[in-house]
C-alpha cells in the first residue's frame, strides 16, 4: 500500500537544482531518508525503503552524502566489544 502526497513547491526550485519534478522528488526522498538515518531515527533497510532505491543503491548514497554506514558511537562501539 502507498499513500500519495501532495507538495506545493515554487516553480523556480526545480531550475535552482537543475531538475525537473520527478528527479526533485526521488533526490528529495533519498536526502531525506538519508539524513533519518544520519540521525538514528531509521535503520538502513527504512531507509531505502523510504528512498525507494535498493539497500545497495542507499549504501551509494551514504557514501555520496558523506555518512558513516555506521551508526555507533566509539562509545558504544567500545561498550559492546567490552561485553564480548
Amino acid at each position: 500500500m502507498s499513500i500519495n502526497i501532495n507538495v506545493e513547491l515554487p516553480n523556480d526550485v526545480f531550475s535552482a537544482l537543475r531538475s525537473n519534478p520527478e528527479t526533485f522528488v526521488k533526490e528529495m526522498r533519498l536526502a531525506a531518508a538519508v539524513k533519518w538515518y544520519e540521525v538514528g531515527m531509521i535503520s538502513q533497510s527504512k531507509a531505502a525503503e523510504i528512498a525507494g532505491v535498493s539497500r545497495h543503491q542507499f549504501l551509494e548514497a551514504l557514501d555520496k552524502y558523506n555518512v558513516s554506514l555506521f551508526q555507533v558511537t566509539p562509545e558504544e562501539l567500545a561498550e559492546e566489544l567490552a561485553r564480548e
